[in-house]
């Protein structure tokens, strides 16, 4: 069974889309450890609504704050402090989409981040791009240093309108392939993913 955690070069970049996205392609199991802030819809409520396969398993997160806020400010508010021990991998059945919280570098506590979270859980990692002024050089100190700890990335997702030049640079400097692009889409929904999921092209990847 594979296990690939989704983050993205920051904040508000496509993770969840993504996520919704390979979910439904691979059939797999989903799982965000983390969730702060929107409890009334989480990112797990959401990927749930767009997949349309009957086999995902949704996993409950390990924690649940009630601020938007990096995870680790989130802990602090609701008077909890996040103990990587307690984040443990669901016994998954089938292929697990892990989504993470913000980027690598987020604190979930005074010593534990993100990245350190992906080491953790030993798994792949997929990388979301967001093309805006800076993505480059975001997407770039991103891919080093997931490099610097000798972790894996099966490869990007670019979200968002495409730019040739940037993409065609980030691709060849890094050495790593372009998985699939999301367009800029006036709506979400099943329908959306499903266009997405059920390209031939997919099933190659994974």
């Amino acid at each position: 069974m594979k296990r690939y955690f989704v983050t993205g070069i920051g904040t508000d970049v496509g993770k969840t889309i993504a996520s919704a996205i390979l979910v439904e392609a691979m059939g797999a199991d989903y799982w965000k450890p983390i969730q702060a802030g929107d409890l009334h819809q989480t990112d797990t409520m959401k990927v749930q609504s767009l997949v349309s396969n009957n086999q995902s398993v949704f996993y409950p997160e390990t924690y649940r704050l009630t601020k938007p806020m990096s995870p680790h400010a989130a802990a602090f508010y609701d008077k909890v402090e996040i103990n990587p021990d307690d984040i443990l991998l669901p016994k998954h059945g089938l292929n697990l989409i892990i989504e993470g919280a913000g980027g690598l570098m987020v604190p979930l506590s005074k010593d534990f981040l993100m990245i350190d979270l992906i080491e953790k859980l030993g798994a792949e990692v997929i990388l979301i791009s967001q093309n805006y002024l800076g993505s480059i050089n975001h997407t770039l100190l991103s891919v080093e240093a997931l490099k610097n700890r000798n972790i894996a990335v099966k490869g990007i997702i670019f979200n968002g309108q495409p730019v040739s030049t940037t993409e065609t640079f980030i691709c060849e400097y890094t050495g790593l392939k372009v998985l699939f692009h999301i367009d800029n889409e006036k709506i979400i929904d099943k329908q959306t993913i499903l266009k997405y999921a059920s390209k031939p092209s997919m099933k190659m990847l994974f």
